[in-house]
């Protein structure tokens, strides 16, 4: 659904639409994709994520665009748009934030999916049902509905409850290395499609209503240098470590070749709280050993792990009661019982002014430099994880 910041905008009707995953494009040409559920009065939170550029790999109506990192979007911003960046009350930290009269155009991946059902999903099935080749566009929508039907028919989800986020929301998909970053609205749904995709991973799952079979793939050895480099940029993590614990949450697979991620996106009335009653104080760093409560929220964005047996390693003498992640990297990692190692920034959390306790936070950057969540020991087919090591 693409909003017109002119017609539309009201600054409270903007705050309630503007979901996790959601796209804006600014007035100034740039993308970013939203990083939260709720919005202070004069901005969205969100990260830059394409920038006009002559020299661009991607290209959509004329205009060519380049993808951007973390330390590349903020010296972008700093040097270019300083009125994105501010200093945000609630998080403590320099953040990104689309100001309202710069919102151009908001893109929903739930609308954006229903619009691409409604314009190709019965041409491209026709091509596909005749023998006919696929351009990649066609290709690469094809396996998306694909998903979509599967997450629908086995899972059991509404089409409503489905979208798509990632390049292909605003159009930037790039041959040959876009993926589908999958969109489940609600909580209890992304616990359904993980499970059904869990349940069927290899298999041929014939579909009566469509007289088809559609096969969901776990990720096999040749892709996991390629996805294990385009999210790990430190030593946190091993490849094998990596694969491992992807293996293990299912929130990833591979649709005919192409990569895939389950998201997870709360419904409207699952999202609580408003701008600025819970504040978020930096505290320096610390690591951890703890054993996880509850991972409940461990798909959320952020992903929430309540924890308790916490022993400091590193850091103040504190008692810390929870571990956030901002990277979907951590998110699902480790489950309820399991003992971790984690290691993140500290942050003290007042609730409507009031102490209410102080948790890890892991992601601070899109990278996650030397931060981390994962077992203390496990085994694994390459060997044993040694606590707070490696194989």
């Amino acid at each position: 659904m693409l909003i017109k910041s002119k017609l539309v905008i009201e600054m409270d009707k903007t705050k309630k639409t503007v979901r996790t995953r959601d796209f804006i494009i600014s007035t100034d040409g740039l993308l970013f994709a939203s990083t939260n559920y709720i919005h202070p009065e004069d901005r969205i939170i969100c990260f830059l994520r394409y920038i006009p550029d002559e020299n661009g790999d991607r290209e959509k109506d004329g205009i060519r665009y380049s993808k951007v990192g973390s330390e590349e979007a903020y010296a972008y911003l700093r040097e270019n748009h300083p009125d994105y960046l501010y200093f945000c009350d609630v998080t403590n930290v320099e953040m990104m934030g689309v100001p309202i009269d710069k919102v151009e155009r908001i893109i929903k991946p739930e609308e954006r999916l229903k619009g691409l059902r409604e314009t190709y999903y019965e041409s491209i099935n026709e091509k596909v049902k005749n023998g006919e080749d696929l351009d990649y566009k066609e290709e690469l929508l094809s396996k998306l509905f694909d998903l979509s039907d599967f997450f629908h028919y086995v899972a059991g989800i509404n089409y409503d409850d489905l979208g798509i986020s990632g390049s292909i929301l605003p159009g930037l998909q790039k041959a040959g290395t876009s993926d589908l970053d999958f969109v489940v609205y609600g909580l209890e749904n992304h616990r359904n499609a993980i499970k059904a995709y869990k349940d069927n991973k290899d298999k041929a799952v014939f579909i009566d209503e469509l007289d088809k079979s559609i096969t969901l793939n776990r990720i096999n050895d040749d892709f996991w240098d390629f996805v294990y480099d385009k999210r790990i940029k430190d030593d946190s993590l091993t490849k094998e470590e990596f694969a491992w614990y992807e293996e293990r949450k299912s929130n990833r697979g591979l649709i005919r070749e192409t990569l895939f991620d389950i998201l997870a996106t709360r419904n409207y009335d699952e999202i609580e709280g408003t701008w600025g009653d819970t504040v978020y104080e930096p505290e320096g760093f610390a690591k951890v050993n703890c054993t996880i409560k509850s991972a409940l929220g461990a798909f959320d964005n952020p992903a929430v792990y309540t924890i308790e047996d916490v022993e400091i390693l590193e850091g103040p003498d504190i008692e810390i009661s929870e571990l956030a992640s901002l990277t979907h990297t951590y998110a699902g990692e480790v489950i309820d019982g399991e003992e971790v190692v984690a290691r993140g920034k500290i942050e003290k959390v007042l609730k409507n002014g009031e102490f209410e306790k102080y948790r890890i936070l892991v992601g601070t950057t899109r990278e996650s430099l030397n931060e981390y969540i994962k077992l203390s020991t496990k085994d694994t087919a390459s060997g044993i994880l040694h606590k707070g090591g490696c194989i």
